[in-house]
């Protein structure tokens, strides 16, 4: 085979350093959104949907067929904090949480996804950051060690 063809869709979630709440604003988390989206898409691997709460966000995407998840989201945060800050006020000292989950969806669970990424703002009205992504964790059957996760 002389091309190689890649669709390979990614549940993308990282948090704030230590779930600071930095994105409360909701013209500054709209921003961030979009910054994101424009950021995954100059790194081959264009955003489906993005959206979040003050404290974490979600990332549907298509995973570049020339770099690993690892690296996509590493410059991805990478330029995003460096963004975040130039905005001035308390997010001079914004960052993001070094650890980060992905997880692989099928094609046909495109829309669902999306609409869940949709709703953050509703859901954690009822569940904390931990308890979504625990559920996660063992949706996906991840092994973990929770004394490692919140750091």
């Amino acid at each position: 085979m002389s091309q190689s063809l890649s669709r390979i869709l990614v549940h993308i979630i990282f948090s704030t350093k230590d779930r600071f709440p930095f994105l409360t604003d909701n013209d500054l988390r709209k921003r961030m959104h979009a910054y994101l989206a424009g950021a995954f898409c100059e790194l081959e691997s264009p955003a489906i949907e993005v959206g979040g709460v003050e404290d974490h966000v979600h990332i549907l995407c298509l995973l570049s067929r020339n770099d690993p998840v690892s690296e996509v989201i590493k410059k991805t945060k990478a330029n995003s904090s460096s963004w975040a800050k130039s905005q001035g006020g308390r997010c001079q000292k914004f960052s993001w949480q070094s650890g980060y989950g992905a997880f692989s969806i099928n094609q046909s669970q495109i829309d669902s996804v999306q609409k869940y990424i949709r709703i953050q703002v509703e859901h954690h009205r009822k569940r904390t950051f931990q308890e979504e992504y625990l559920e996660i964790l063992r949706q996906y059957r991840v092994e973990y060690d929770e004394s490692y996760l919140w750091k």
